[in-house]
Parts: structure tokens; sequence; C-alpha cells
């Protein structure tokens, strides 16, 4: 389905333009690929990612789905479902805003609004079945769906990166190569060790006594991670920052001379490798990296369930001085996490800048989404050894 073309689009020129633009170019991965070839699956599972990210922020603000995520099984279940229904809207407004780009760009060849609903609907369609692809790989216990989707895009484009760098790189630059290749292994290592870093809170239960035995009175661990919300921040700052990349595009294919003026400007400003642009897109993903730790990590509710259980933190009052604590951790430690996926963001747009080098093998998200998979895949196949007791036959 990657490889058939969706029809009425001039293939050549679209994919020179995803050449052309960072962004594009990073959507393109997130689509597996598909969205410069713009097959039937060219908008991938951005619509479910999207849903997603919206479920996690309404649990925020609305109460019925902030009690589903506390029903445990049957809770996520409903929830899941409600992402999938809000995939299908959320898909058809990712196809027309597709379409409008490409049609502002000449690159659709037919003007036909029977043809045009006909590619949306295929599109939309495409969407579903990646969908339903990454259901069914969490289904079968290989992974997380999702997940393995992107990953499995964004390896297919490794091979195709690396034929592309290797015609534009000149003989003389093979230092440059090797020092972005050691650069790559130290910046993987980093990505392993921030993804696994977590914070040991130590927890003590209270000792309880009934008749003869004595209950409780164990210490543990609650572990806060570094990283708390992977790779999302760089997602909402990905959906928030390509707005006037779009909007640029729009305005100079206006032909309005004072809109074409307007968005040649807002293109040089938010142009890949412009200090203001690097500053910018550092600063949403800062911000949303502390938004998104406070989604992932409601200090309130575990401070409550510490209660709840008979359980505190030795030297700390249970209820709202607990959650202060929490609170306090985890803002230090976000603060390295947050600098950290920054820099990741705005990684390959430092090395275009001083290397002068517009096709780089992976990016820094890219990087970050496959580290986080790999791990994620390895600690599956462990615990599905240690349930089978297939240790023994090591």
């Amino acid at each position: 389905m990657a490889h058939i073309p969706a029809p009425g689009v001039n293939i050549n020129r679209l994919s020179a333009l995803f050449q052309s633009s960072q962004f594009l170019n990073l959507l393109n991965v997130f689509a597996g690929g598909t969205l410069a070839r713009f097959s039937l699956v060219a908008v991938g599972i951005s619509p479910y990612i999207t849903g997603s990210i919206i479920m996690q922020l309404a649990g925020m603000v609305v109460p019925s789905i902030k009690a589903l995520q506390k029903e445990g099984e049957s809770g996520q279940e409903k929830i899941n479902q409600y992402t999938r229904l809000l995939s299908v809207p959320l898909a058809i407004i990712q196809s027309i805003s597709v379409i409008l780009l490409l049609k502002s760009q000449q690159l659709i060849n037919t003007g036909d609004w029977l043809a045009l609903i006909a590619l949306v609907s295929s599109m939309v369609a495409g969407a579903m079945i990646m969908m339903w692809l990454g259901e069914l790989i969490s289904e079968k216990g290989i992974g997380n769906g999702i997940s393995m989707v992107l990953f499995a895009g964004i390896i297919s484009q490794v091979p195709v990166a690396m034929g592309q760098m290797s015609t534009t790189l000149a003989s003389d630059q093979s230092m440059t190569v090797i020092t972005l290749l050691a650069l790559t292994v130290v910046i993987i290592g980093l990505m392993v060790f921030m993804n696994e870093a977590i914070r040991k809170v130590t927890i003590q239960y209270a000792k309880r006594q009934r008749g003869a035995r004595v209950y409780g009175g164990q210490t543990t661990f609650l572990p806060i991670r570094v990283n708390t919300s992977g790779v999302m921040p760089i997602i909402f700052a990905i959906s928030l920052m390509i707005v006037p990349a779009f909007l640029s595009r729009l305005l100079i294919a206006s032909q309005n001379p004072r809109f074409v003026d307007f968005g040649q400007s807002l293109a040089s400003i938010f142009n890949s490798t412009s200090i203001t642009y690097m500053v910018i897109y550092f600063l949403v993903v800062f911000a949303f990296s502390f938004l998104s730790a406070l989604i992932f990590f409601n200090t309130e509710d575990i401070s409550d369930e510490l209660k709840k259980s008979g359980a505190y933190i030795p030297g700390i009052r249970p209820g709202g001085a607990t959650k202060d604590y929490l609170d306090y951790i985890v803002t230090r430690i976000t603060l390295v996490g947050a600098v950290f996926l920054g820099f990741v963001a705005i990684l390959p747009s430092i090395v275009q800048r001083l290397t002068d080098m517009q096709s780089l093998m992976i990016g820094g998200t890219s990087a970050l989404i496959v580290v986080a998979v790999v791990l994620e895949m390895a600690k599956q196949v462990d615990s599905m050894l240690v349930e089978q007791n297939y240790d023994k036959y090591r």
C-alpha cells in the first residue's frame, strides 16, 4: 500500500518539495515514508497519534474521561474506542490539509471535485488500515503497534537517505562524515541513558497488625522517569511549528504581491537553519516538556493513592506535603529532560548550519523514536521469555 500512488499527483515534483523542507521530511518519516510518494496510506497513523494526544489532554479537564483512566483495562478500552472514532474526522482534516498544500504548489493535476473527494476518502481509508495494523501488532503481543509502525517507517528511510547523502557529498567531506558518525554514536548513547534514567523516591508502607500477624512495613521506591513524556513534546512542537511554514507556502502561491512578501519573510524567519527558528523551536519543546510532565505524572493523584494505601515518603507528611515534594522532584528532573529534548529537536538544524549538509541520514527525533522502540521491544521480549520460562534453554 505504501507504494501504490494516489492518482492525479506529480510524484517527481512532490519528492523534490519534501527533500527541500525539513518539516515535511519529518512528517514523511512519521507517515512511514508514504507521504513523499503520496500513496494510499499517505496520512499514515498521524490521525491516531493526534487523537491519542487529545484524549490524554482531555483527561485533565473532562471528569468522565479522567474517571475512565482510573478504571484500569476496561476504562482504557473505552478510551481506545473514543480515540479510534476521533481519528476519523482528524484523518479527514489532515487529508484535506495535505491536498490544499499540494494544490497550492500546483502538484495536483486534477481540479474535479469528485476526484478530490475520492482522493480524501482513499487517504482516510488508508489511515484507518494503518491504525488497524498497529492495534493488531499490539494485540499479538509483539509490542506497541503504533510505535512499531513508526519504527518501521523510520528504518525503511535510512538506506534511501544514505544513498542521497552519498551522492551529494564531495570527496573532501570524508572527515565531516566520520565526525557525524562518531557524534551519532554519542547521541544515541545519551538517548539510551536519558530514556532509561529514573529518580527513585523511597516509599515506606506503614505496619498493620491483625491478630498475631503484622502486615506492611516494607520499603520500596517510586520510579520517576527523567524523560517522562518521551517524544510527545517534540510531536506537539512540530504540530505547532509547521503552521508558519504551511502558511508561507500558501501566501507565496497566492501571487498577491503583499501576501507574497509576507510569505517570503515568514519562510525566511522559520527556515530550519535560522537562529530564530532554532530558538523558538527549542523554547516550544521546553515548554511542552513541562506540560507533558504534568499530564503523564499527576502528583496529586499519586499522593492520594499513597495515602490511601498506607504508604508515605520518609520524612514527608502524607497528603499536601507529599504532593509538594513530588512537584519539587518532578520539576527538577524535568528541567534536565526538557533541555535534552530541546537539544535533540534542534540537532539536525545545528548540523545543517555547521556543515551545509541538507540531507541528513536520520534526525534527532527519529533516532529518539528508534531508541525508545528498540528498548521497549527488548523489555517485551525479556518479559515473554520469563513468562514462558525459556531462560533454562539459553
